[in-house]
């Protein structure tokens, strides 16, 4: 993700703060480590996210950012400044490159696999031992030991270097001690000779030493170890697509005035005071001020309000908003970082990097268990020496312990269960990103639910219509419909929508006028026609009618004809059907329902209302920073909070809240800010995925839980010499198939 505030000038306590690109970083557990050395440093406070491989650093006026990325590489990673944002390619149809280290990851395994496959099923069913065989084994499972585990040996002898020890230190001793001692028995032992086979035994023993081989341990652990990379790997490259999706609402180019003239030039050409054109349909380029014309603006992606606002001469628009109606000329008062366009993206990248860390069980508990394991596999071999002089039986006894307490198991654990889980949440149109939203949903007590588009439709619709004394309620929306036919405000729109849907076909117009900020009038079948705010009395019925439907939340409009008003017809933002069967399921997990929202408090009670949710739990009028900060008071209060929202003003909150629920049928930006991704638009999946995310994750505790024990208990096993590395191997192998198995349970789930 390209950073949008690479480095900020400094505060009034002098500090000053940089965004570094950490690179090298293999587990949570390295970015805990470059944390705490940079926190190290007199009056530098630093957050490291692992998902965004970021570090957000205060610093004083002592330091420098050089002397910030030498203590990074001194720990032993990589670190630079972001790299200035560069333009977006000219071509629609060009595709965003795969990652490289996606791409690293998946041919490592693929071949790895290939290679490994052979070896294990040579290894483990002793029919398959032709003559021979073992030299076969020796060859396939050399490029897998040497080149596929080289991220792993890599990373040990950095950690190594650096006093440390991570699941990479255990993979890399556990395979190169295996296939060190592979090479021994084949070349100066027993085991490279012609008509050799495999044989289980329970136990060491002197025989068995020189004449059993451990290549299908050392290649299978790597494969296995990949496939879970690989998987972390793919869900990382999407930690940084909400900023990019976000950017790339705004306009490409602008058509700027220069002397009279209209110049289409790139928007970041713009400068402050220039005067640019909106034509209808198009997007307003940056912040502005509107110098001439009228038109209505849909802000609804930036402000969260369902109906379009009415902008004429000296009315600000924003960028990015789109314009419904006539031409404007806006003249740009704010451009590049300082947009509101801009000011959101910042607001979604700091509240990614301000995301408490959930670092993984396996790489908190792998912290201790690795240096432990290694210091009882040196143990073992100096108790078996001193004890019976045999440096065999010393040697096998070691190498079984570490085998056994090789992590496959404790790799598959997690991206097993994620991968089913989230292959089935597919299948019911949710979209799981990572392990770190499991946690979030077993916490979360309350739910804020944005209104337009998440528990509305998002678009304006026909819903009452009420004539007066001695009108027909036809006769009103027929001649309603027909001149509204002619605008394009959405509100107009709706209304013609509407009345072709209940009335059928709708007559011509003649004389159309549009009357900027007030209605629209024309004639139709003989009679003058006005529609909107073109009356100076209503009648008391119709006052009536109209202020019952403000009240509701609706938008009025006043219909009549021949001068007197006849009619008011109601539009409203319309509840989905199954919203408020939604709600119940919501409350059934526990879970406290509440609306937030950019329309006005009427329209936010009369929705409550719809869904039942309770009044008092309900946040109206509310600007896209102010979403971020109502849902930080809930917070502060104590609450683990879940967002739903579907618009681009909801990607902030999404991203700040503990869990972040993104309607599918919404924009990219709020897509990418959210944990879950709601793909088929209906509310009642919201409570479906918050189930299938704790099923999830109890299973992926489950395989920890199986991992971890599997391993404390044979350790002693394989120390006392009650356990053959081939016991060990074949141990091992379960401990992945239980875990698989245990993971494709939840394909069950309904």
């Amino acid at each position: 993700m390209t950073s949008t505030t690479a480095h900020t000038p400094a505060d009034q306590d002098g500090h000053s703060e940089v965004e570094l690109l950490i690179g090298g970083m293999t587990c949570a557990s390295c970015a805990a480590r470059v944390e705490k050395k940079l926190n190290r440093m007199d009056g530098v406070t630093a957050t490291v996210n692992f998902a965004t491989e970021k570090a957000k650093v205060s610093y004083p006026a002592g330091v420098r950012i050089a002397d910030l990325i030498a203590t990074v590489v001194k720990t032993g990673y990589t670190a630079e400044e972001p790299a200035p944002p560069r333009p977006e390619p000219e071509s629609a149809g060009e595709t965003t490159p795969e990652d490289p280290e996606l791409a690293a990851y998946r041919q490592r395994f693929t071949v790895s696999a290939l290679l490994a496959a052979p070896v294990v099923l040579m290894s483990m069913i002793p029919a398959l031992q032709f003559d021979d065989w073992q030299w076969l084994a020796l060859t396939l499972a050399s490029p897998v030991v040497v080149w596929g585990a080289l991220p792993f040996h890599r990373a040990a002898w950095t950690n190594a270097r650096h006093g440390a020890a991570t699941m990479d230190t255990l993979v890399s001793v556990g395979t190169l001690a295996a296939f060190t001692w592979s090479l021994w028995a084949l070349f100066f032992g027993d085991a490279g000779m012609t008509g050799m086979h495999d044989e289980f035994g329970f136990t060491v023993s002197r025989a068995q030493g020189t004449s059993t081989i451990y290549l299908e341990v050392a290649s299978g652990v790597v494969a296995f170890i990949l496939l879970g990379r690989f998987l972390e790997a793919r869900s990382k490259r999407r930690a940084g697509a909400a900023l990019r999706a976000l950017m790339e609402l705004g306009a490409k180019d602008v058509a700027v005035l220069r002397g009279g003239r209209e110049v289409r030039v790139p928007v970041s050409r713009l400068a402050v005071g220039d005067r640019f054109v909106v034509r209808p349909g198009e997007k307003i380029a940056t912040d502005g001020t509107v110098v001439e014309g009228t038109s209505a603006v849909d802000a609804s992606m930036l402000t969260g309000e369902s109906v379009p606002v009415d902008v004429t001469v000296g009315d600000a628009v924003t960028g990015a908003t789109v314009n419904a109606g006539g031409r404007l000329v806006v003249e740009a008062t704010r451009v590049g970082a300082d947009t509101q366009l801009a000011r959101m993206a910042r607001l979604v990248e700091d509240a990614q990097n301000g995301k408490a860390e959930v670092q993984r069980l396996a790489d908190r508990i792998s912290a201790v268990f690795v240096p432990v394991v290694i210091g009882i596999a040196v143990a073992t071999f100096g108790g078996w020496l001193g004890a019976t002089g045999d440096t065999v039986a010393a040697f096998t006894a070691a190498v079984a312990v570490l085998i056994i307490a090789c992590p496959c198991a404790l790799g598959l654990a997690t991206p097993t269960a994620l991968m089913v889980g989230t292959g089935r949440g597919a299948q019911l149109g949710i979209l799981i990103k990572g392990p770190e939203v499991l946690e979030s949903t077993r916490r979360v007590d309350t739910v804020v639910l944005d209104k337009t588009g998440t528990v509305t439709t998002g678009r304006m619709t026909l819903q009452e219509v009420y004539a007066a004394d001695g009108a027909d309620e036809k006769q009103v929306l027929r001649l309603a419909g027909a001149v509204e036919h002619a605008s394009e405000h959405p509100v107009a729109r709706a209304v013609a929508a509407g009345a072709e849907e209940r009335v059928g076909r709708l007559p011509e117009v003649e004389a159309f006028e549009n009357v900027p900020g007030r209605g629209v009038r024309g004639r139709v079948e003989g009679l003058e026609v006005a529609v909107g705010r073109l009356f100076e009395e209503l009648p008391a019925e119709l006052a009536r009618a109209k202020d019952e439907a403000e009240r509701d939340g609706r938008t009025a409009v006043v219909v009549g004809w021949d001068g007197v008003a006849r009619g008011v017809v109601a539009v409203a933002d319309a509840v989905k059907e199954t919203s408020a069967e939604a709600v119940r399921e919501l409350r059934a997990l526990g879970l406290t329902p509440m609306l937030l929202t950019g329309d006005n408090r009427a329209v936010a009670q009369a929705v409550a209302r719809a869904v039942g949710i309770d009044p008092g739990d309900v946040i109206a009028e509310v600007l896209p920073e102010d979403k971020v900060d109502a849902v930080r008071r809930l917070q502060a209060e104590g609450r683990s909070v879940a967002m739903v929202g579907d618009g681009v003003n909801d990607a902030a909150a999404l991203a700040t809240a503990d869990l972040g629920l993104a309607m599918g049928t919404g924009t990219d930006a709020a897509i990418e800010a959210g944990d879950l991704t709601l793909v088929r638009g209906d509310l009642r999946v919201a409570a479906d995925a918050i189930r299938l995310s704790r099923r999830t994750l109890s299973t992926i505790k489950g395989n920890l839980v199986w991992a971890f024990g599997y391993n404390v208990a044979a350790l002693p096993l394989a120390a006392a010499g009650l356990l053959n590395p081939m016991i060990a191997g074949a141990a091992m192998a379960f401990s992945s198939v239980f875990v698989v198995t245990n993971s494709l349970r939840l394909r069950t789930f309904r």
